[in-house]
Order: C-alpha cells, then structure tokens, then sequence
C-alpha cells in the first residue's frame, strides 16, 4: 500500500517570527535575522552574533502551566510553540478519533545543550545532590517528540531523528514513510534546536566552522558569495502536520503542499567536510526523484542546504549539476539560511515550511547577500529578491555532518 500524505499544518519558531505568515513575509522582503547575542556574554569570543530568538515565551503560543515549561529544555519549548501553531492550523482536534493513528516525529541535532551546561556547572559548583531530577527528561534528543505526545495525547508511532543538519528533513521524511505505509494516520514532524549558548558557539567557532563577520552579522551568511566564511550559528523550530490524502480531503482540509518523494544517502568520506564532488547529496537527490516517479526536469526550484561554507556551497553546486544536467540552468536555487542562518538539526523543518509556502504563494524566497557570486557557484540563486514564478515541484535538501544527506520532493497541491 502506498498512500498519498499531504501537509495540512505549518509551524515556526524562529528569529523572523513565530508566526507564519509574519515569518513568510520577511522571508520574502528579504529580511536578515541575524545580530548580536544577547542571552549571555560572548564578548571574550571570536564570534559574537547568530539567528537567536528574542524574549521568547512559550506561554504566548500555548496554553500551558509555567511549572510545566520549567521541565522543558529551550529546544522543546521552541518544538512546542512551533507545534500548537501547526496543530492549530490543520484544524485536527487530537481529542476525538483514534489516538494510535496520530504520531510524532522530531528531529534535534543537539538536543538539550542549555540543559547539560547548566547542571554540569551546578555539579561542579555546589555537589551531585544539587543536579536537577528533571535533567535527564530535559535533555534527550527525543524530548521534542515525547512532550508533543503527551501534551497532545498522540499515542501512535513516536520517535526521533538525530542526523545532525539532516535530522529534521530526515523527520519529515520518515514521518511520511509512516503514513504512505498505513501505520499513521496523521504525524506531527519536522524539527528543534537550540544550541546558541557559550559551549555550542564556542565548540562550532573552535572547528572554524563560523562566519567571524561581527561588525555586519546580518551580512555575514552569504551563501554561494565569493567573500562567504562560515556559517551562522541560528535557533528555533518549524513543525509541519503530515495527514492522508483522503483524510484530510474529507474532512475539509486546507492542502498546503504534498510530500512525494523521500531519499537519503551517506558521504562516507569524513565527518565533517562534504564530498567535494557531491556524490553522496547527488545520489540522494536522485532517490527523493525517483521516489516521486518524476523525471529530474520536472523539479522548478531547489530549496537548498545552502550553508555558506567554501566547501559545502560548491559540493552542493556540483551535485545538483550532476543530477540535473543541462535542466540545471534553468532552475531555481535558494538558500534562506542567508536570512536565519543555519538551525543546525532544525534547519530541515523550517525550510520545509518555507518549501510548503513557495508551493502555496508560487514564489522562490530569496538568497540575500549574494553580492559577488563565486565563479564555481553558477546556478540561479534567486539573488535579493524573492521571485513570482511558477513552481510545481520543490527539492529540498539537507546535508549533515557525519555525511548523512536527505532529500524531499514537494508537489503543488492538488
């Protein structure tokens, strides 16, 4: 059996907004999300700016107790917002029908980083006995997942990815799998991060992984540019509502998108830098498409990985050359990492959302600060400013370290 799944709810927390609609217009103005850190002294740091999320409050999205909060990392509190906002706009009320047939999906790069920070320095500080009971619920990578369970009472499949920058595209694509196969009905996936405190920057700014543009942050993800390097480090969440086709047709669902391809493969070569000929992301490109039993010329536009790193942006150039051929002039290409920066583990999910909304609004988002294009980075890049343009089917890529690569093909709805 091989079901159709369609999106039906979308969900961000991130540092252009916490809305949808508001994420999506600055999105489309070409707006940056990137400035200094506020949350804690890095003035001592080599990097001092990221995509951080301003006086969040997860009270302001959901109806919930503050005692309840205080037993949730800041990575599952962006998961939980982003959450009620996708749940809310499918229109599902989880308190009727069969509660096995709804499951969760959320993947975490990091998982609860603030967590561990802060009881190891009370382990060392004051004593073993002062160590929070509630450290280790706080801080697993399936903290996301399980806490969207119970507060939603979702008892189907529930699981969690952990595929570094992959980890949410992976979510999505094997929350999917789920409903294409019959084991659910509906699946709340998609991504959280929250790894912007002083070991997640100073640990990514010590591998020189990070830009060092701290006089003019948000210029400083330029991906694809000839002066990019590194990326900037970014926070938040974007959550989607999976459902069957035929479900949400006969509820009355608003289709935002469908999801018709899924494809993922391994670099095999180093942990950390990309196959310079992107051999790994190209085959993986190449599953997702023919997963959709769609030929390469039928894709419109690339929701890139688009990290703004000197390798990753070429190897990812190289791989779609690979797969597209000559059909590679005449699509889109976009990175709205130049806007957030990088989520790392949640970057998939809310790009996804971006994917969703590019199918519903007909617009490639654009890639900003793409001033002086490297001469190895040749593709349409959709530089400044977002592009009316017909779309009928979006890639999505997703590359991590550890070389895991993950592909999604979107479809116009229906």
């Amino acid at each position: 059996m091989s079901r159709r799944v369609v999106v039906t709810g979308l969900g961000v927390v991130t540092s252009l907004g916490c809305e949808v609609a508001e994420f999506w217009d600055r999105i489309c103005a070409g707006k940056s999300g990137v400035g200094p850190i506020g949350r804690f002294d890095c003035s001592d740091f080599k990097v001092r700016f990221a995509g951080e999320i301003k006086d969040y409050n997860l009270q302001d999205h959901l109806e919930i107790a503050a005692k309840d909060i205080k037993r949730f990392d800041r990575f599952v509190q962006f998961a939980m917002g982003a959450a009620s906002k996708a749940i809310r706009q499918s229109g599902i009320d989880f308190r009727t029908g069969d509660p096995f047939r709804n499951g969760v999906l959320v993947g975490s790069g990091i998982g609860g980083l603030q967590e561990i920070e802060q009881q190891h320095a009370e382990l060392f500080d004051r004593g073993p006995s002062r160590v929070s009971p509630f450290m280790i619920p706080k801080l697993m990578v399936n903290a996301a997942s399980g806490n969207i369970s119970v507060h939603w009472q979702l008892k189907g499949p529930n699981s969690a990815v952990a595929t570094a920058c992959a980890s949410a595209t992976n979510a999505i694509g094997d929350a999917f799998r789920l409903i294409q196969h019959d084991m659910a009905d509906v699946m709340v996936t998609g991504g959280s991060e929250a790894a912007i405190t002083p070991m997640g920057l100073s640990g990514f700014s010590r591998m020189a992984a990070l830009s060092t543009r701290n006089e003019e942050p948000e210029r400083a993800s330029r991906p694809w540019d000839r002066d990019r390097d590194g990326f900037v480090m970014a926070e938040g969440a974007g959550i989607l509502v999976l459902e069957e086709y035929e479900r949400a047709k006969n509820r009355g669902a608003h289709i935002i998108a469908e999801i018709i391809g899924y494809g993922m493969s391994a670099d095999g070569s180093h942990m950390t830098a990309p196959d310079p000929e992107g051999r790994g992301a190209a085959r993986a490109m190449q599953a997702a498409i023919r997963d959709a039993k769609i030929n390469p010329d039928d894709i419109d536009y690339v929701n890139a990985h688009g990290t703004s790193t000197p390798l990753g942006d070429k190897a990812e150039t190289v791989a779609i050359k690979t797969v597209f051929g000559e059909h590679s002039k005449r699509i889109f290409v976009s990175s709205i990492k130049s806007q957030l920066g990088h989520l790392l583990g949640a970057s998939g999910g809310v790009e996804v959302v971006a994917s969703s909304l590019a199918l519903q609004n007909q617009v490639a988002p654009p890639t900003i600060n793409l001033d002086n294009p490297d001469e190895d980075c040749d593709l349409d890049y959709v530089p400044h400013e977002a592009r009316p343009t017909e779309i009928r089917r979006i890639l999505k890529n997703s590359f991590g370290f550890g070389g895991h690569n993950a592909c999604l093909v979107l479809s116009r709805a229906t």
